[in-house]
């Protein structure tokens, strides 16, 4: 597959324009650093993942810097922590030149801990994912949307296998005291089986004989590497006595349909994971397109305690919000509106200003342009925008 060129780039550049240093995270292998080389070609890079540069910076760490050549890619960063304050006195040194520093790394809690420490007002941090479905017709539900897959998708089983044990050794590891990676390894899989759920600690605990605090700590590892999406509950009251649990979904729909064992078209159409694998599929896009525009992840789901539930609620601009149902299948029925036409007129009664739009997500990969109910469209999930 030749090169996609990437929704993020503009970000970066405008930032580039913007800031001294760009730090970008995300997941392990998600692009990020062929998109920094081939918007910079001229930046100097540094992989901080080699054990040699690693020492070499650490034995010296000015005269390493001293030595580099701006702009300057810094990779995998995480690994280094302390270079985050000889970056910033560099960047003090001269604060009017922008654009020299691009830091990237997979794990961002650490990587923001490090930003928010050392790096405040000198950085501009934005978070980039696998590719979607706006970037490249490849993106599909079995795949997901991490490059290499996409470019070698005969592989794909192989290189999901590799991709788990590379996380585990190198992520995993590197973030906490975890001793018992396989054990870690089943804790990944339960997740994918609850995939599309609303967030049970107790149940993730149960079946792996490990405490609720720990089932905490491990998902928190998995978000922060962005291997899982907690989708919050949508906080206004209309009323109603609501659900107050995120929802879990594995982030790329490829690693969930390796997790749970499906690899093929067949198995996928015949497994009682497809509705809920298509509804995370559907989530990851729309957590995607607002990360590529540089907006606040601000995708939510609702329900109260009577039943009545729609699967994502995000807003839009003028105060207003969007209901999408994801369903998976071709067919446009009326019932699927059901639930987004008792919700928009609880957020009217309710005297919320703002338009509320309405649409079924289908996992046709055809356009749809029919009306489903009055004033509820029926879109694919490739026309989400």
């Amino acid at each position: 597959m030749r090169y996609v060129r990437r929704l993020m780039e503009g970000q970066i550049q405008r930032a580039a324009k913007a800031f001294a240093s760009v730090v970008l995270t995300g997941p392990r292998r998600a692009g990020k650093t062929m998109l920094l080389r081939r918007t910079f070609p001229g930046a100097s890079y540094h992989l901080f993942e080699d054990p040699d540069v690693v020492a070499r910076f650490r034995a010296d760490p000015r005269g390493f810097l001293d030595e580099m050549k701006l702009p300057a890619i810094l990779d995998e960063v995480q690994y280094v922590p302390e270079v985050f304050r000889y970056v910033r006195a560099r960047i003090d040194a001269h604060p009017r030149r922008t654009g020299q520093w691009f830091l990237t790394g997979s794990q961002e809690a650490g990587l923001m801990r490090n930003v928010t420490e050392s790096m405040a007002g000198r950085a501009a941090v934005l978070q980039m994912w696998p590719m979607s479905a706006q970037e490249t017709d490849k993106v599909d539900l079995l795949h997901g949307g991490y490059p290499e897959v996409l470019a070698r998708p005969r592989d794909a089983r192989l290189w999901f296998t590799s991709y788990l044990q590379t996380y585990l050794e190198r992520d995993v590891r590197t973030m906490t005291a975890v001793q018992d990676l396989s054990t870690f390894r089943r804790f990944f899989a339960l997740v994918a089986s609850r995939h599309g759920q609303v967030l049970n600690r107790s149940d993730l605990a149960a079946p792996l004989g490990i405490s609720v605090p720990t089932v905490q700590r491990w998902l928190d590892i998995l978000e922060a590497t962005g291997q899982i999406l907690l989708l919050p509950p949508f906080y206004e009251n209309f009323g109603k006595r609501l659900v107050k649990s995120p929802k879990l979904y594995v982030a790329d729909s490829g690693l969930a349909c390796h997790l749970l064992g499906i690899d093929t078209k067949a198995e996928f159409a015949k497994s009682p994971f497809r509705g809920a694998l298509f509804e995370g599929l559907v989530a990851s896009e729309l957590v995607k397109q607002q990360a590529n525009d540089g907006a606040r992840r601000e995708v939510w789901w609702f329900r109260d305690q009577q039943g009545l539930e729609v699967d994502f609620v995000v807003p839009t601009t003028g105060g207003g919000l969007r209901l999408l149902e994801a369903k998976a299948g071709s067919s446009a029925r009326p019932e699927a509106a059901s639930s987004m036409l008792r919700l928009r007129d609880a957020i009217a009664r309710s005297q919320r200003r703002g338009k509320v739009e309405m649409a079924v997500v289908y996992e046709s990969a055809k356009p749809v342009s029919r009306s489903v109910a009055e004033g509820v469209r029926a879109v694919s999930w490739r026309d989400l925008s």
